[in-house]
């Protein structure tokens, strides 16, 4: 008798814990359901989009980045000195670019930047007269405030660059003596 009262005990334990619970909504620790969490979600997302700053650049300057855009820019600005002795306006203008991004790149104080702009504008306001003789005197300026100057290294005496990485690759300023 008293194994089937221990079986009959068993058998009543096993069916209740197998028994289907009553169903109940769950709260969850914000106290919020799918529709709430997802008007929120949304609401995140549009402030989030609604920031365009997060997406600049640190703007890093070291003395390797003004290297680099003082040799890129610096040897383009340079390259322009028969165009601007032969009074070839459209050449000069066509380099705009390398002017706006050795002004920003190449020069590391305001002050300099400031004056290398208002310099760049007189080249362009004597380009936009056709003045031949003011493009020389501000070409002439802009060089010389700047230390700009046209790199080009002799084979025989020595090599522009060292790694396919480097700047000066594929430029007058990167040539390598190879034998």
């Amino acid at each position: 008798m008293k194994l089937s009262a221990v079986l009959a005990a068993t058998l009543a334990v096993s069916a209740s814990a197998f028994a289907p619970a009553p169903v109940a909504k769950t709260s969850t620790a914000l106290g919020m359901d799918r529709r709430a969490a997802a008007g929120q979600i949304a609401a995140g997302a549009a402030v989030l989009a609604g920031l365009p700053t997060l997406a600049n650049a640190d703007g890093a300057r070291s003395s390797a980045t003004e290297a680099r855009a003082r040799g890129i820019y610096g040897q383009r600005i340079a390259a322009l000195e028969s165009a601007v002795n032969s009074g070839d306006f459209g050449a000069v203008a066509a380099e705009k670019n390398a002017f706006i991004l050795f002004n920003s790149g190449a020069l590391s104080s305001k002050d300099k930047q400031s004056a290398a702009v208002k310099q760049t504008n007189d080249i362009f306001a004597a380009i936009r007269a056709k003045d031949t003789g003011a493009l020389k005197s501000a070409y002439k300026s802009y060089i010389g405030a700047n230390d700009i100057s046209l790199v080009k290294v002799d084979m025989s005496s020595g090599q522009g660059y060292s790694a396919d990485y480097d700047y000066r690759v594929r430029t007058p300023a990167g040539a390598i003596y190879v034998r």
